[in-house]
């Protein structure tokens, strides 16, 4: 474990229930572990060493690699652990190597059908349901089975000929009432049958007839004083309460089949792959595939099945896909399943291709921070339908108190992030009143005709806080400035964070967790920020000026001088006499003292 940083690794585990793998540096699997919190329990083994056993001590300092698979539940994270264990059987996993396996329940392919528990499945017809991660459900499933629905328990060959020519009696089952004697011809095949698709119905998790049938019994035993009985019943209710019999990870309906999904942007994917036998996942990897062209997910997909299902040697027939790839073959079927088991397993595929993208990618942008940028401001352009890269962004806001002192700002984001030296603020020299659209125009025009003025470049996009009037007056001053066609210019409504383009009747919603939403935002905040700001300042300086200005003989050329130099009125207010001498006349000096301190 020399080169091997397990803190990174460990940084990677989600704190979710699954399934990990230790590997050596050889490239060999050594142990398959469950948890339901999968980084919790990948770092116990390292940060409570002295807790750890000599054999996993060893274990620990051989660990090179650690990989994992993200499930719903921990029961699915249990089922899983054993059936990648009974494929690959590590060499460091000695719990789950003998022959035991989980329980099913099977209903034999005969006639009259036995109900019974299993461990072991064969393909020969029989329906199987399961497997039951607990055992003590498994049996008071069967035990309920059995109460509700008298079934034979012999193995006795009942053909049509055995039966007629009287092979067989009737046995003690019969007798206690546990049986109806179809041996002896006492019970036909169909009232059997009607039996059989009721323990369907309960096996496939329709309890609620069974529920309703209990209670009744427990209500009626109640009633009777059997208090023995009603405990019985009572323990069954509630244990047919927490029963679950269908499982993500494991489906007795679904046999031999490869799951494949993807997960892309612009410079990666990544494909994950189930592997399905008998309901039960054996195989699981997700392999990452670097982008050369703009290639589609179906394209990427097309590339990867086959070198996935070579690379695992896989002959399963049917391939389920999130969607339609293209590929015509007489010898494979390709499944996009829109509900059931199967759409089930499609989410759990996708869902650990999401969790290696995003994990993947912050590694990346970890070491390269300009990978970041790119993914950011690529996912921007498309989302904005842009020409070209935003990378050089401004975003306007207005202030006012009452349509008095009003003041505009810009500012300024590049490459996605906030360039504070280029952040300009305007005081407003020919609106009157609370004008917010003249205001706009007002600023949009002199932000850019000094831009050009000067020669330097247009941003690539112009945010505008505010809907379609902001952003109407605002193109008003890119038309007049001619140079409407050369730069996006966008509005930002706040109450539904609705986007407006000029000329568009409706607005454009964005994902409210989209990164260039997120962008947006951070603009408007910041112009928001920027101009407040500025809008207090010189609300708080006309304010004081106007006061002094009500000094006899002081001016607003002497007010302003007055506050550039003490910074405020209390300074003013407290300064010596000598200190007011410093700027003001010996006559102006005593109406200052006289209008503070008499």
């Amino acid at each position: 474990m020399a080169n091997f940083d397990y803190r990174k690794a460990i940084e990677e585990i989600p704190h979710r229930p699954g399934v990990y793998q230790y590997w050596d540096a050889n490239g060999e699997l050594m142990y398959i572990g469950k948890a339901k919190d999968l980084r919790n329990r990948v770092s116990s083994y390292f940060v409570k060493t002295n807790l750890l056993n000599g054999k996993t001590r060893v274990l620990v300092r051989k660990i090179n690699r650690i990989t994992f698979t993200i499930v719903d539940t921990e029961i699915d994270a249990w089922l899983l652990e054993n059936s990648l264990i009974k494929k690959h059987q590590p060499r460091y996993n000695v719990m789950l190597k003998d022959d035991k396996t989980y329980p099913w329940i099977v209903i034999k392919n005969e006639r009259f059908p036995r109900v019974f528990p299993t461990r072991r499945y064969i393909k020969d017809g029989s329906k199987y349901f399961g497997p039951y991660a607990s055992v003590g459900m498994m049996h008071a499933i069967m035990d309920t089975i059995r109460e509700l629905f008298p079934l034979r328990t012999c193995n006795l060959a009942l053909t049509p000929e055995n039966i007629s020519k009287g092979k067989f009696k009737v046995c003690l089952e019969y007798q206690i009432g546990n049986c109806k004697g179809p041996c002896e011809g006492y019970q036909n095949e169909e009232d059997y049958e009607q039996n059989l698709n009721d323990i369907r119905d309960i096996l496939n998790g329709k309890i609620g007839v069974v529920i309703r049938r209990l209670t009744d019994q427990l209500d009626k035993a109640a009633a009777e004083l059997n208090f023995e009985y009603a405990h019985m019943l009572k323990s069954k209710l509630d244990l047919l309460a927490r029963y679950q019999s269908k499982s993500t990870v494991v489906s007795s309906s679904i046999t031999n089949v490869d799951v494949f999904s993807v997960a892309s942007d612009q410079g990666h994917a990544f494909v994950n792959y189930l592997k399905v036998m008998n309901g039960v996942i054996i195989q699981t990897q997700t392999v990452e595939l670097k982008k050369r062209l703009d290639e589609t997910d179906a394209e990427l997909l097309t590339l990867a099945i086959p070198e996935i299902r070579n690379r695992f040697q896989s002959t399963s027939r049917e391939i389920i896909v999130p969607f339609a790839i293209g590929i015509e073959t007489e010898n494979l079927k390709f499944t996009v399943p829109k509900q059931g088991e199967k759409k089930n397993l499609l989410d759990l595929s996708l869902k650990n291709a999401l969790y290696f993208k995003k994990e993947r990618l912050n590694q990346y942008e970890k070491l390269n921070p300009e990978l970041k940028t790119e993914r950011i401001l690529s996912q921007m352009q498309k989302d904005l339908r842009l020409n070209v890269l935003p990378r050089h962004i401004e975003c306007f806001d207005n202030s006012n108190f009452q349509g008095k002192y009003p003041v505009s700002a810009v500012v300024v984001f590049r490459d996605a992030k906030p360039s504070k030296k280029d952040y300009r603020h305007f005081n407003v020299k020919t609106v009157e009143g609370p004008n917010d659209f003249a205001t706009m125009e007002e600023a949009v025009h002199r932000r850019y005709r000094r831009l050009l003025d000067e020669g330097q470049t247009l941003p690539q996009l112009i945010v505008i806080d505010g809907g379609k009037g902001q952003l109407s007056a605002s193109l008003k001053s890119l038309k007049l400035l001619g140079i409407d066609k050369q730069v996006t210019i966008i509005g930002i409504a706040k109450r539904l964070e609705e986007i407006y383009y000029p000329g568009d009747q409706y607005p454009m919603y964005l994902d409210k967790k989209s990164e260039t939403l997120k962008v947006i935002q951070q603009l408007r905040d910041e112009a928001h920020r920027f101009g407040i700001t500025f809008h207090r300042k010189q609300r708080s300086l006309k304010t004081f000026r106007t006061e002094l200005e009500n000094i006899p003989g002081i001016g607003k050329t002497t007010a302003e001088k007055l506050l550039k130099q003490f910074k405020s009125v209390k300074k003013i207010q407290e300064a010596t006499p000598e200190q007011l001498r410093t700027i003001l006349s010996d006559k102006q000096a005593r109406a200052v003292e006289a209008y503070f301190h008499v």
